[in-house]
């Protein structure tokens, strides 16, 4: 091809445009709308602190993400990354089956909180049955094609991009009165140290900024993707990283922490607050459609990783070939995203049986935890496999890299974020390893099934092993 990238079995149909949505969609719509409040709650009124520390770490890995993908441009991602890093079958496993779940257990974070917001407008149908139903609906898009959810993405960012312009359009108005107490913005509503509040919020904050990696996931299906790929996704990640703080920012100056640590759907709480002189009933349903919308861009998103990742490591021989299998005409992998809708499905229904069970569990934040204890593992080592992969980097006439090469100082700044935050989130929070040992499990089986049945190699396509070795 023109571009230099390998052939492929899907189809190069993302633009440098669309992917640039693709990654401020999906980062934008997780967690600004979903867990504000959990946020507002470890913090205080200075909240939005833990959104720019957290959004400075992911940037740092998303400049590490960029590299990789601008030198293997294929799908399956950190998988890949690692496994062309160290060449350890083992390692390579872990790290799919760490993708993945991350991928499964914010999908169902996310489908709950678009229930909470749901129910604001039609309280009638149980959360269960909307959450379900939603992971079908957006199994179903993706099975139409990639394009059209590249498309339906752009789409649905332009009307949460519009949501959150809305709440800082009452932040602006609010402070124009004169009503705004500047103090909260600086404020830590906490009885213990304000170091650990900070880093608490940080950890969940992240769950906001943990979207950017499924881009590299669809890198087989980008255009041009050496030029197009670190632009779309260090911008897509700055500009959603501005947005979030002048959002947290104003949630904070116009409604009191305690109310929006109390909410499901923290931000319509800034909608009701009667800063504009608009119908207050009027205005939220609006706004709550407005975030059922942003959630489902973020959702979709994540169904597209999960199919892609389980199709692109089909190949690499980790997980049953029958996940690379493509539609004839649709040209989606049809296989992977039956099963993926599954096992998302599968978390829903146990968060809600134990919920019936009288067991107490915010099914958001418990699933929204085990997708950073997930992600924070893996961004750690695609930042060790950026440094593994530089030693056989291409180099040009003039001794420099021919691809994007991100900045080392930073590259050790943002491991030991990463760690660090690992670190904590584990101490903290040790109820969120048993859905994480859950999860592996499922990953192990796979893995056991292929070792059993599958035949070494059948399934290896153009991002094979021996592929991408030079």
């Amino acid at each position: 091809m023109s571009d230099g990238a390998p052939p492929s079995e899907l189809k190069r149909s993302i633009t440098g445009r669309l992917l640039f949505f693709y990654v401020l969609g999906d980062v934008l719509g997780s967690g600004i709308y979903v867990l504000i409040g959990a946020v507002a709650g470890e913090v205080g009124g200075a909240f939005w602190l833990a959104f720019l520390v957290g959004v400075a770490i992911a940037t740092i890995t998303g400049t590490a993400y960029a590299e990789l993908v601008t030198r293997l441009p294929q799908a399956a991602g950190a998988a890949l990354f690692v496994s062309k890093a160290f060449g350890n079958r083992t390692l390579t496993f872990l790290v799919t089956v760490s993708m993945l779940s991350a991928s499964f257990a914010a999908s169902g974070s996310l489908a709950t909180g678009f229930a909470h917001y749901f129910d604001t407008v039609w309280s009638l149908p149980p959360a269960i049955l909307i959450s379900l139903g939603f992971v079908v609906l957006l199994t179903i898009v993706n099975f139409i094609g990639i394009t059209e959810s590249a498309v339906a993405t752009m789409i649905m960012t332009f009307v949460e991009v519009a949501g959150l312009a809305f709440i800082l359009l009452i932040g602006v108005v609010h402070v124009g009165r004169g009503d705004a107490d500047f103090a909260r913005l600086t404020d830590f509503s906490t009885d213990g140290n304000e170091i650990f509040a900070l880093v608490a919020g940080v950890a969940l904050a992240f769950f906001a900024m943990t979207g950017f990696e499924n881009a590299a996931n669809v890198a087989e299906e980008v255009v041009e993707p050496q030029r197009n790929f670190p632009r779309a996704l260090v911008g897509g990640m700055v500009c959603a990283g501005v947005i979030y703080v002048l959002v947290a920012m104003a949630a904070s100056l116009v409604v009191d922490v305690r109310q929006l640590a109390a909410s499901d759907a923290a931000l319509i709480e800034v909608v009701e607050a009667g800063v504009l002189p608009l119908s207050i009933s009027v205005l939220s349903v609006v706004f709550a459609i407005i975030a059922m919308i942003a959630i489902g861009n973020t959702t979709l998103v994540a169904v597209v990783t999960q199919s892609r990742i389980l199709y692109g490591m089909a190949r690499e021989d980790v997980v049953p070939g029958v996940f690379g299998v493509v539609h004839r005409t649709r040209r989606s992998p049809w296989v992977a995203l039956v099963f993926s809708s599954g096992v998302v499905s599968t978390l829903l229904l146990v968060g809600w049986g134990l919920s019936q069970a009288g067991v107490s569990l915010d099914v958001v934040e418990r699933l929204a935890t085990v997708t950073v204890v997930f992600t924070l593992f893996i961004y750690s080592l695609v930042i060790v496999s950026t440094f593994r992969l530089r030693e056989s980097a291409p180099l040009d006439a003039d001794g420099r890299s021919e691809t994007y090469r991100a900045p080392t100082p930073l590259l050790i700044l943002g491991l030991v974020g990463n760690l660090t935050l690992l670190a904590y989130v584990v101490i903290d929070d040790p109820g969120s390893l048993a859905w994480v040992a859950g999860l592996l499990a499922l990953g192990v089986a796979l893995f056991a099934i292929e070792r059993t049945v599958g035949r070494q190699g059948e399934h290896r396509g153009p991002t094979g092993l021996d592929a991408a070795s030079g």
